[in-house]
């Protein structure tokens, strides 16, 4: 069986997953050229609607496939071995139609009229809540970013960055504080009123248009305000256990995945006149190899397994889940990390040359440290919930 097929299940994701793969082989042609510009890989990502991929965690009766967690993994991991930066960036708009199908955050007229915006148009959505002075909103800061009562709905004034696909959103959904009140809203923003303003200039996943995007008195109505809760208080969306932000881990295993077939087929070729023989055959690198595998192996079945797990659980096993699932992220993406550092070490020098793709690999892998949730949120969580488990009336 093909290692790419490995963690396949059935003729149906098969398939899929063949179609993804061609379309990723596409991506890796450009994918350098969009790195060294810092460009959006536009193309990339209108390939991805006209195959219909945009609305592939959509439920099926608005006319998407209602894939599973676990099929969405496969085709992020694939899709990031040809492109990182295409891979993270559509894996927001793809997690996301997964999260609101699961959470029923979104009042249900608003959720249909945006999935039957997905399928029928190809629009793409996103979450922007970081903010220069709150950092990642997963630390609980309140944002800067203000919503005030008017007639009809409500003004929002603010900027968001970290806005990652923002040249391609046609939704977002941006958190502001809302005047006079404690809470903080969600609210559901047209792309088309908000300005751009094209600040991603970054040492990896350089093609993901994460730029700013900055609200000027713009008019939300009132149906829009999806969600409001007082300051620490968990999201709806967050009640299905986080589940769908493993397409963040998925994408760097692609990543490491693309490292790791660079780093082989360059050590079975590779000969230099010192050896008979190519350097695959030299024990330290077979060493280098054996534990790229093992990395990968293990961390890639621990991110299917508990995909599985999720996709099986009921609403409240899913959020008992939650702990488990930032391990997955955190062991997974540093795993990937090591697995690139191996793959140079193989290569070598040589790995540091613009014209192999290693070191744009070794930029973009780096990236996965500062996507969420951050290594030292899950460690307290995981310490929590051991905490909890011996001692539950404490």
């Amino acid at each position: 069986m093909p290692e790419d097929m490995w963690f396949v299940r059935t003729p149906e994701e098969a398939q899929r997953l063949q179609l993804i793969r061609s379309v990723s082989e596409a991506f890796a042609k450009t994918a350098g050229k969009h790195d060294e510009e810092g460009s959006f890989p536009h193309e990339h990502i209108q390939r991805l609607k006209e195959i219909g991929y945009v609305t592939w965690t959509v439920p099926k009766c608005y006319g998407g496939k209602e894939i599973s967690l676990y099929e969405m993994l496969l085709h992020q991991e694939q899709l990031a071995r040809g492109d990182g930066s295409t891979a993270l960036a559509i894996g927001w708009h793809l997690g996301m139609m997964l999260n609101l199908r699961a959470s029923d955050a979104f009042p249900a007229a608003v959720f249909a009229r945006v999935c039957q915006n997905v399928v029928s148009d190809g629009a793409l959505i996103n979450s922007c809540a970081s903010e220069p002075a709150t950092g990642s909103p997963s630390r609980g800061g309140r944002p800067q970013t203000t919503a005030v009562a008017v007639d009809g709905g409500y003004v929002l004034n603010g900027r968001k960055t970290f806005s990652t696909l923002s040249p391609a959103l046609d939704w977002v959904l941006v958190t502001a504080g809302i005047d006079g009140k404690e809470t903080v809203g969600e609210f559901l923003v047209k792309a088309f009123d908000v300005d751009i303003v094209e600040t991603w200039n970054v040492m990896g996943m350089r093609a993901t248009g994460s730029h700013d995007i900055v609200l000027k008195d713009v008019f939300v109505p009132a149906d829009h305000l999806i969600s409001a809760m007082e300051a620490g208080q968990p999201k709806k969306r967050n009640s299905d256990g986080g589940g769908w932000l493993l397409h963040i881990p998925a994408c760097y295993m692609g990543v490491a995945l693309n490292a790791r077939d660079i780093a082989v087929d360059y050590a079975a070729h590779y000969q230099p006149n010192s050896l008979p023989h190519p350097i695959a055959q030299v024990p330290h690198v077979q060493e280098k190899i054996g534990q790229m595998e093992l990395k990968l192996f293990a961390a890639r079945t621990t991110m299917y397994d508990l995909a599985r797990r999720w996709d099986e659980a009921d609403a409240q096993g899913r959020r008992a889940l939650q702990p488990k699932l930032g391990a997955v992220k955190v062991l997974t993406t540093n795993a990937a990390i090591e697995v690139v550092d191996l793959a140079m070490r193989v290569v070598g020098a040589r790995s540091l040359w613009k014209d192999m793709p290693l070191e744009r690999l070794y930029r973009d892998v780096r990236a996965g440290l500062h996507n969420p949730p951050m290594d030292d949120v899950v460690y307290r969580s995981l310490a929590m919930a051991a905490v909890r488990a011996l001692h539950p009336d404490d």
